[in-house]
């Protein structure tokens, strides 16, 4: 396969024969093989002791047949259709290499970020308890780790269940909240009671609604961002597949006469005419031309599920909010301590309690805090705005394998628009024969390449696209709106919210709503050594479009939130560069 850089006009002597015959379309038998002994050991086709010295007889060759002298022996054409078979796998993959590049890098920047959206969301929850529950945070540490490892498995692919994971979560966190919240005591709950706290816990319902609600803002951001995950994932191996193409008998036989058997007759130099290019390459790639609407259904489907991505169920505002979930929780089972304490006391019993005490917080807050400034920027568009630039490039893809063959013949394979062209058997000026269409159907008039049925690997990646577009499309999702109580806020109408470990004036009253839509203000002074930030005022804005001032462990939390926000901005930029 000569290169675009070689001139019509710099030839051997059989290229010039070439030149000459063009008009009568009848190219002669070079007198010498001396050129095409030369491009075979170039292209490092194999020993050249069974090259002809000069042209022979090629009663023995099978495809590149020719009633004049040819300088091919039968292994010398066994030898070229490997070759060809070999160029065009080359060529493919070269073509799809920026494809494939864009979609992995990106595929491995989301998981990147996915990855550590999981850890802050953990660090800022753990930060909650460390601030304002601080007895029970050595034990709820614990529940909250093994919380958003089920969350980093559910992500990235494992089959377990949302709903299941959050009850599990609260199912656990239960005893510890009676042991320090509602029923305080000096001593631990015995193991034993503490089991039948967690059995109890979905009777008991010591945490309202908060439950729910979170089973319904996990599903309806998980679900959508382990599904662009797996598409992603999934549209590598789309071209990984296509990149590796098998070719039939037909096809490689097909290659080989327009690649390589006009070097038998000396025309090493020589580029197959372009009708004919696009019939061999079409006749070769009809497979793969199928895969052309299911491809441009995915990249929509991408971006349709992109669109539904941003706002109130953004993964990344999910789970950085799901610590104000949390505390919403505790100050329920707080203000409905007594009437808690009853419920239990008729199904578990008074509590039974062991002589042990947990030790205080572990948890290191400043670990990923130090040398950091603060400062204001709407954290939410982070996810989105990657999103989007990733999808405006992948949209320039959509016709990618429907224009495959025409774009592999135009640049790299056929000759030039009035150059003389190799048509199969001679140099002609140009091609005669119908030129048919893209994919499988097209093909029975294909002049030059026989297609027979259609390829089970190729078919196998049309439905796995198929079945993704389905997931893309949401046609699979749960329905998670049911769970979705937004009107749950932190409970019975409560107004403040109250931990075991302080009173009002130690500043915790906290957040209604749960919810840490956007900060509009903030501190931009330097980390302080400790995560005391009580007297850093937040300004949050609320659904009716007004602010509110709040003051104190809900506000040190949401300090906590931008402080993490700042480490994800800068890993996330970082990561771009």
């Amino acid at each position: 396969m000569g290169g675009k850089s070689f001139s019509f006009g710099v030839l051997s002597l059989g290229a010039l024969l070439l030149a000459a015959a063009a008009s009568s379309g009848d190219a002669e038998p070079p007198p010498s093989c001396e050129g095409v002994r030369e491009v075979f050991q170039l292209r490092q086709l194999g020993p050249l002791r069974g090259i002809p010295e000069s042209p022979r007889a090629g009663a023995d060759l099978q495809v590149c047949t020719s009633k004049k002298p040819t300088c091919c022996t039968k292994k010398m054409e066994e030898r070229y259709q490997a070759a060809a078979r070999q160029d065009i796998q080359q060529v493919l993959q070269t073509s799809s290499a920026v494809l494939k590049f864009l979609i992995s890098r990106n595929a491995a920047a989301f998981q990147e970020t996915f990855e550590m959206l999981i850890r802050l969301a953990e660090n800022y929850t753990n930060t909650l308890f460390c601030n304002a529950y601080k007895t029970m945070a050595a034990e709820a540490t614990t529940r909250v780790q093994e919380f958003f490892t089920d969350v980093g498995l559910f992500l990235f692919g494992t089959d377990i269940s949302i709903e299941e994971f959050v009850n599990r979560f609260f199912d656990s966190l239960f005893p510890v909240v009676y042991n320090y919240v509602i029923n305080p005591g000096l001593t631990d709950i015995s193991l034993e009671y503490a089991e039948c706290l967690r059995m109890a816990r979905r009777d008991i319902r010591p945490f309202g609604n908060v439950p729910k609600k979170a089973i319904g803002q996990m599903g309806r951001s998980l679900i959508p961002s382990r599904t662009f995950l797996q598409a992603l994932n999934l549209g590598i191996e789309v071209i990984n597949t296509t990149d590796h193409l098998h070719f039939s008998k037909d096809c490689s036989r097909a290659l080989l006469r327009m690649q390589y058997c006009p070097h038998c007759q000396g025309l090493t130099l020589s580029k197959p005419c372009m009708g004919y290019c696009l019939n061999v390459i079409r006749g070769c790639l009809a497979n793969m031309a199928e895969v052309d609407l299911p491809w441009r259904g995915y990249i929509q489907s991408l971006e349709e599920l992109s669109s539904t991505m941003a706002g109130t169920y953004d993964i990344e505002h999910v789970l950085l909010n799901f610590h104000s979930l949390v505390n919403d929780a505790l100050v329920q089972a707080r203000i409905n301590g007594p009437e808690l304490s009853e419920q239990v006391n008729k199904v578990c019993g008074p509590p039974v309690r062991k002589p042990t005490q947990p030790p205080g917080c572990s948890f290191d807050q400043n670990k990923d805090n130090k040398g950091l400034k603060m400062f204001s920027r709407d954290s939410e568009e982070i996810l989105t705005n990657r999103r989007k630039e990733f999808l405006s490039h992948l949209r320039l893809y959509r016709a990618f394998y429907g224009g495959l063959a025409d774009q592999l013949c135009s640049t790299e394979l056929a000759a030039a628009d009035g150059l003389p062209c190799w048509n199969g058997e001679d140099v002609i000026r140009s091609y005669t024969h119908r030129v048919v269409g893209s994919g499988i159907k097209a093909q029975s008039s294909n002049p030059e390449v026989k297609v027979k049925g259609t390829d089970p690997v190729i078919n196998q990646i049309i439905d796995k696209l198929k079945h993704v577009i389905q997931l893309l499309q949401g046609k699979s999702f749960p329905k998670y709106e049911k769970w979705d109580l937004r009107q749950t806020g932190s409970g019975e109408g409560v107004d403040e919210q109250i931990s075991g470990d302080c009173d009002d004036e130690d500043g915790c009253g906290g957040s209604g709503s749960g919810e840490v839509k956007r900060v509009l203000k903030i501190a931009t002074s330097g980390m302080p050594d400790k995560m005391n930030l009580s007297d850093v005022k937040q300004i949050h804005q609320i659904n009716d479009g007004s602010t509110s001032d709040t003051t104190g462990v809900g506000c040190t939390t949401t300090v906590n939130y931008m402080i993490f926000m700042l480490i994800s901005l800068v890993t996330l930029f970082l990561s771009l560069l």
